[in-house]
């Protein structure tokens, strides 16, 4: 692996007015930069879309694909990654090209016109590869704060081999957040009989992901399992033997993981493509990159719009399984694959299933379906329902034949297996739901009846 500094490339030259209306002739040549399961997908895509042209996978790990969920929610009990050529037939070898797993991009520029108008991609090991279309796949990093040098991290299969290396009974772990990755490596490592502490700077877990009012119905969660949650804590320090919050309270440890979420990994975009304030690309509903034609982006780096939803960020395990499809669609000038699927996040944790489909808003109002409250230690199954503030007001509103119809923004179901189907199916019709509140709403009756 080469240490040189990157080579320096000409920034995209702008694109000039709007997308043609024109079918585009398809690219003669793809690079995909990123082999996770978003660049494994999109490579999948394209052969099974009949795509002859010369397709280049480019990847980080020096592994191929794997699927990331299971490092957190099976990290004792799969001790393999979990191969994405096994688990859904997608083998990179066999339908790319060119694969190089160990040679990340590092650059990307617009070759000029009399050399054919390609993007140039350049890698680490200084080598450049030259296509008509790029695929952004690349991703995100899991946000580690300065100062936070001692503190682990859990993103790649080699930081699940180490920290599965690392559990033992009696551990004293204290992790970073509570959040997604927080809470099922709480239930995992409390399991192995670690003493797991959760330090999380908000007032309740996962308030960012589900909103205050949910999310306090997760706190008895903890220590059913065994494990202590501390909320309100913000971390000052982290040192090798523990943490010290900002209000001076010290919590010694073995070992400290941090969990305070991701950032796209697109650092080495600079000066090339345009990004949000978090560093993600944002693309239409096909994942175009507007005003850079031949240029794509999907899965956690990309910021997409959906027709019913707006603009939606990375970090659903969903985009990166389902939107490169429709990518490759736009791209080789395919049939419209419709309306797009409503982004799902399934977490197994604390004893727990939740499925969370759509994207709450911290000012949705939420209606609850059983009892949140009741089920720390048991496995009653509920339901939160997000809704536009005010919108489920009066009995006279929108009425349908079975009470009050309201429009759902997001569904969060909790212990209740059957429903995710009906749910997803609805949900991926429009990408917004519409329910008769008054079935939705108890639990006695069967929800997939509420469903419009």
């Amino acid at each position: 692996m080469s240490s040189a500094e990157p080579p320096v490339l000409p920034p995209p030259s702008p694109h000039r007015g709007e997308r043609p209306e024109a079918v585009p002739e398809p690219p003669s040549s793809v690079v995909v930069v990123g082999a996770g399961l978003a660049g494994a997908q999109t490579v999948g895509a394209l052969r099974r879309r009949g795509y002859a042209g010369r397709v280049t996978l480019l990847g980080a790990e020096g592994v191929p694909p794997y699927d990331r969920p299971p490092l957190s929610k099976e990290l004792l009990s799969r001790t393999s990654p979990a191969w994405l050529a096994e688990d859904l037939g997608v083998d990179v070898e066999a339908l790319a090209d060119e694969v190089r797993l160990a040679d990340p991009a590092v650059g990307l520029g617009r070759r000029s016109a009399p050399e054919g108008g390609t993007w140039e991609v350049a890698t680490r090991s200084g080598e450049r590869r030259t296509a008509d279309a790029v695929v952004l796949a690349v991703g995100s990093t899991p946000v580690r704060p300065v100062g936070w040098e001692h503190a682990r991290v859990l993103h790649t299969a080699r930081d699940a081999e180490d920290l599965r290396g690392a559990l033992r009974p009696g551990l004293r772990l204290v992790i970073v957040g509570a959040g997604w990755i927080g809470a099922e490596l709480a239930g995992v490592a409390t399991g192995a009989g670690a003493r797991v502490t959760v330090l999380e700077a908000a007032p309740t877990p996962l308030r960012r992901q589900l909103g205050p009012g949910v999310g306090a119905h997760l706190v008895a969660w903890y220590a059913a399992v065994g494990a202590e949650l501390v909320t309100g804590a913000a971390v000052a320090e982290v040192r090798p033997d523990g943490v010290r919050l900002a209000d001076g309270r010290e919590v010694p440890a073995d070992l400290v993981l941090a969990a305070v979420g991701t950032r796209p990994a697109t650092d080495w975009l600079d000066g090339a493509v345009t990004r949000d304030v978090r560093g993600s690309v944002p693309v239409d509903a096909t994942g175009a990159v507007r005003g850079l034609d031949g240029l794509w982006a999907v899965g956690d780096c990309a910021t997409r719009e959906h027709p019913a939803l707006g603009a939606v960020p990375g970090g659903h395990w969903s985009a990166a399984l389902h939107d490169p499809d429709a990518t490759v669609a736009a791209m080789l000038g395919d049939e419209d694959t419709g309306p797009g699927h409503a982004p799902y996040v399934f977490s197994q944790q604390l004893g727990h299933d939740l499925a969370l489909f759509g994207v709450p808003d911290e000012a949705d109002d939420v209606l609850f379906r059983g009892d949140p409250s009741g089920g720390a230690t048991g496995h009653e199954g509920w339901a939160a329902f997000y809704l536009a503030p005010g919108s489920h007001v009066g009995a006279t509103t929108d009425d349908g034949p079975d009470g009050r119809v309201a429009e759902v923004r997001a569904v969060l179901l909790v212990d209740s297996p059957r429903d995710v189907g009906p749910v997803r199916k609805a949900m991926n019709r429009t990408g917004r739901l519409r329910v008769g509140l008054d079935v939705a709403l108890d639990p006695s009756r069967r929800l997939r009846d509420a469903l419009a």
